[in-house]
């Protein structure tokens, strides 16, 4: 009996323990600013009449110089999955979520896609975010190109 409340007591402290390093590492990553709540999914399948909701990954985007950082929300990773730089981000097309995204998604997205590089993605924020985002990318310094739709 006594070695089951002290497992079950670990179980509990290791539970609480996760999500504190949960709430530091976003509260780290939030620090600096220029942050937003931001869904990506790399090298989407080619263009469907009825997309899924399969391939999304909800993170936190954060603005760094001419780049944009990406974390996963759900991971204890400190440093960014994906950066996006500016120069070589080239916007496609904006829609609204088509029917399963629009599960796999936050209520208020919009998706823009887009194209890093030779890669295809699709990245998923509010409006108010994606106003910024393309702010962002058209505040380029001069000299650059900057390939928005």
């Amino acid at each position: 009996m006594v070695l089951a409340l002290l497992v079950g007591g670990v179980v509990v402290a290791l539970v609480v323990v996760g999500l504190f390093v949960f709430g530091l590492r976003r509260r780290l990553i939030q620090r600096s600013g220029g942050t937003f709540d931001c869904s990506l999914r790399w090298d989407p399948p080619p263009s469907e009449s009825e997309p899924s909701g399969r391939g999304w990954v909800y993170g936190v985007a954060r603005y760094n110089g001419d780049r944009v950082e990406w974390f996963r929300v759900f991971s204890y990773a400190p440093r960014p999955r994906r950066i996006l730089e500016r120069a070589s981000i080239e916007v496609l097309e904006r829609r609204t979520p088509k029917g399963e995204e629009e599960l796999a998604l936050l209520s208020d997205a919009v998706v823009l896609a887009c194209r890093h590089g030779g890669t295809q993605l699709e990245l998923a924020m509010t409006d108010d975010a994606l106003t910024g985002f393309l702010a962002w990318l058209e505040a380029a310094p001069p000299g650059q190109r900057v390939n928005v739709a």
